[in-house]
């Protein structure tokens, strides 16, 4: 059984994965920032994913660590949110300090797709179509933690895995995904269920294949024929 410590574990994605490491036997720390408004998680405990001893503490006698913390939910919530343009280059360095320290050795980041490129190589956050102007400084305060983990001199063994926009709650779990590179298939047609994104998430902690480098991430029919996990 491997343990693991869920950093976002209040959002869709964090449940996400809870459920599919429950789901496989393993022990999970379920890590929010106020347990008590998530009653219904029986692992939370308290935590900040932006204090370095705090993670220390937390991620302690842990075999990987999961990072699916955002600061709201929602367009509507992203867009209206003051956020220090610093959150996540803060999260990361606090994560890569806790880790090491721990002696945590995995480290699965979710991403945003914001991030990934199109057919000409260019970012999806400089295209207005894409990503409307309201949501830019988010996208780029993730841009910035992606940026610190990618120049980062660390002895933690760290993935992002990057879903593309549309990440569906409705969508069932096939067990079947599609890992690509920089660029977004036909971001018109990619689409994942966040319960594939997290058998995705555990498979990349059961058996690394992914080392120290951000990928994208769809469904099958996103990419063409291949699977995984």
């Amino acid at each position: 059984m491997t343990s693991i410590a869920i950093f976002g574990a209040g959002g869709r994605a964090g449940r996400a994965v809870a459920i599919e490491a429950h789901h496989r036997g393993h022990h999970v720390t379920s890590v929010v920032r106020n347990p008590d408004k998530y009653p219904d998680i029986t692992t939370a405990v308290s935590g900040d994913v932006t204090e370095p001893e705090s993670v220390a503490s937390l991620v302690r006698g842990h075999d990987a660590v999961v990072h699916a913390v955002s600061p709201a939910s929602g367009p509507e919530a992203l867009a209206a949110l003051d956020l220090d343009p610093g959150f996540f280059v803060k999260a990361v360095d606090a994560l890569l300090y806790g880790l090491s320290r721990a002696g945590v050795p995995r480290l699965v980041v979710i991403g945003l797709f914001a991030n990934l490129k199109d057919a000409e190589g260019r970012l999806l956050l400089d295209d207005p179509a894409v990503l409307p102007v309201e949501l830019r400084p988010f996208a780029l305060a993730h841009t910035a933690g992606l940026d610190r983990l990618a120049t980062a001199d660390t002895v933690v063994d760290w993935l992002m895995l990057t879903p593309p926009a549309a990440l569906r709650t409705d969508a069932p779990r096939t067990g079947r995904y599609q890992i690509g590179g920089e660029r977004v298939p036909d971001r018109e047609v990619a689409h994942l269920s966040y319960a594939d994104l997290a058998v995705a998430t555990i498979d990349e902690i059961e058996s690394p294949r992914h080392h120290r480098t951000r990928v994208s991430i769809a469904s099958e029919a996103s990419y063409g024929a291949h699977r995984v996990g």
